[in-house]
């Protein structure tokens, strides 16, 4: 068994380059939806884990979270360094919600929103 995440986001495109460049994520597949060269999905790779992106499509129920009002999922990825991915986010376009930080849970952690609204933890070991 596999559980693959699939974020929608407005332009799939951007969204790929973002991941790619703030998370070090591997596009490894990218499927044209139509005519116009807008891709249906583009599959990515970080480590052993994968996800997709794919364009908000109303009509398919296909939701971002603007169209929703927020993101009703956080996304977990655990980092050899928090802060350095945290800041790529951040000179990338994303935003802090919770800043990256000791917790007493035992865990360096905080939670980034990246530019297509999608919540992100980014954890790693105490510092």
């Amino acid at each position: 068994m596999k559980l693959s995440p699939r974020l929608i986001v407005p332009d799939p495109d951007r969204a790929s380059a973002f991941y790619q460049d703030a998370l070090g994520a591997e596009q490894v597949f990218r499927a044209p939806l139509g005519d116009d060269g807008r891709p249906a999905v583009v599959d990515h790779r970080i480590g052993g884990s994968s996800f997709t992106v794919s364009p908000a499509v109303s009509s398919w129920e296909w939701l971002s979270p603007s169209d929703l009002g927020g993101s009703a999922v956080l996304l977990e990825i655990e980092v050899d360094d928090p802060d350095a991915v945290g800041e790529r986010m951040i000179t990338h376009g994303a935003e802090v919600v919770v800043p990256i930080e000791n917790r007493d849970y035992g865990k360096r952690s905080g939670r980034i929103r990246d530019p297509f609204g999608h919540l992100w933890i980014i954890t790693g070991e105490l510092r």
